[in-house]
């Protein structure tokens, strides 16, 4: 179940920046945060992918 923990978060928090935009209750632009943070993203996948290879044996 941990393992599950960390990738639902994250959608959960995607999910509601979604929602909050979408309402008008921010002003975020997708685009530029994603242009901005994909090296960040791709460093926590590669964590996530070592910790996972890890845990298995």
């Amino acid at each position: 179940m941990k393992a599950n923990l960390i990738p639902a978060l994250v959608l959960i928090v995607i999910g509601s920046l979604f929602l909050l935009n979408n309402l008008g209750l921010t002003n975020l632009s997708l685009g530029k945060l994603i242009s901005t943070w994909w090296p960040a993203i791709l460093i926590l996948v590669g964590i996530s992918l070592l910790f996972k290879d890890r845990s298995g044996k």
